[in-house]
């Protein structure tokens, strides 16, 4: 079971959801883990521009109907 005790922003949540693993994302995207730890965990944590492009066209292998709203408000 995915994020057992954490608080989990709505990307985070959507991770757990979907059952997948953050480093994953990290694999993919090239990004650094903690960025992307931050992102899953921390929800006053708001990504580049560049980060977020990243993440999205990631995500969108999985779902192509992903929207930067659906994880964070800008």
């Amino acid at each position: 079971m995915f994020g057992i005790g954490k608080k989990r922003t709505p990307f985070g949540k959507w991770l757990d959801k979907k059952g997948i693993l953050q480093e994953w994302i990290v694999k993919e995207t090239t990004l650094n883990k903690f960025t992307i730890s931050k992102l899953a965990n921390k929800t006053d944590h708001i990504p580049s521009g560049r980060t977020m492009k990243k993440i999205l066209l990631t995500l969108r292998k999985i779902d192509p109907n992903i929207k930067q709203d659906d994880f964070w408000r800008l």
